[in-house]
C-alpha cells in the first residue's frame, strides 16, 4: 500500500509514523507512506499557497496551482485521490476496508478557509471524520490512514482484524486478562472454561447485546445471518419481558 499525504504541515505526522504498527508496517515494507510539503510546488514567491476568495469573504483560501501541480507529479495510473472535507461521505470501517485495497492513495489535506473548489475537478472523492469543522485536514488524515493501515495484509494479524469492532457490523465482545479476580471484580466463568465453541457463542451473543446497547443505530446496516437473528429476537424478548 502506498500513501502520499499533501499537507503545509509533514511535522504533524513525524511521531505518527515513527511509532507503533505504522513503523512496523513501513519497516516491514507492508506500508509505503510518505508526506509531501505543499509549498514546495509553487512557483510564488516565498512558496505562498494561500490567497483571498474572489468575491469577498473571511479568511484565506489555499490556491489551486499548488495542489494541481502535487498530483500531477504524484499521480500513478492506480492512483485514488481523497480530499479531506467536513462536506464529505462519513468515513466509516466500511470505506476503510474499501480504501485498503487499493494500490495507491494520495490524501489532500486542506487549511485555512478551505481549498479553490477547482481541485475538486481533480480527485475522486471527499471524506469527513464527523460533523464537525477542524483547524485542518492533518488530522482526519491520520486517523483514515491509520484505519486503512491496519487493514492492510500483513500490518497486523490477519485474525485480529478480523475481530475489530464494527469490521462486521457489530461492535466487538468485552475481553480480559489476568488477574481473574480482583478485588471481586471476577473475569466471566465461560472464558476460564476451555470450551471453545461455548466461549465463541458467548462472544458472538456479548457482541450483539454491546451493539444493541451503545450503537443501536448501527443494526439497519447489518445483514443478519439466521444464527444473529435468533440472538437478536431472544435478547429483544428479553428487554421486553
Amino acid at each position: 500500500m502506498n500513501i502520499d499525504i499533501i499537507t503545509i504541515f509533514p511535522e504533524f505526522f513525524d511521531a505518527f509514523l515513527h511509532t507503533s504498527i505504522i513503523k512496523r508496517g513501513i519497516e516491514d515494507g507492508f506500508l509505503n507512506i510518505k508526506t509531501h510539503q505543499l509549498r514546495d510546488y509553487s512557483s510564488l514567491k516565498h512558496n505562498r499557497i494561500d490567497d483571498t476568495p474572489y468575491g469577498g469573504g473571511a479568511g484565506m483560501l489555499m490556491m489551486f496551482p499548488p495542489f494541481y501541480e502535487a498530483i500531477k507529479t504524484l499521480k500513478k495510473q492506480h492512483t485514488k485521490i481523497i480530499m479531506t472535507s467536513p462536506q464529505g461521505q462519513l468515513f466509516d470501517q466500511k470505506k476503510a476496508t474499501e480504501l485498503a485495497r487499493e494500490e495507491h492513495i494520495i490524501v489532500l489535506c486542506g487549511h485555512y478557509e478551505g481549498i479553490d473548489a477547482r481541485v475538486e475537478d481533480l480527485i475522486d472523492e471527499e471524506i469527513s471524520i464527523g460533523n464537525y469543522v477542524l483547524t485542518g485536514g492533518e488530522m482526519p488524515a491520520m486517523i483514515m490512514v491509520d484505519a486503512i493501515s491496519r487493514l492492510v495484509p500483513g500490518v497486523i494479524h490477519e485474525d485480529s482484524s478480523e475481530t475489530d469492532s464494527l469490521q462486521k457490523g457489530w461492535l466487538k465482545y468485552p475481553q480480559y486478562t489476568k488477574p481473574e479476580n480482583y478485588e471481586g471484580y471476577r473475569v466471566p466463568d465461560i472464558l476460564l472454561s476451555g470450551h471453545h465453541q461455548n466461549i465463541e457463542m458467548w462472544r458472538k451473543e456479548q457482541s450483539i447485546r454491546r451493539t444493541l446497547s451503545k450503537r443501536p443505530d448501527l443494526l439497519g446496516e447489518i445483514k443478519l445471518t439466521e444464527e444473529e437473528k435468533k440472538i437478536l429476537k431472544r435478547i429483544q424478548s428479553e428487554k421486553q419481558g
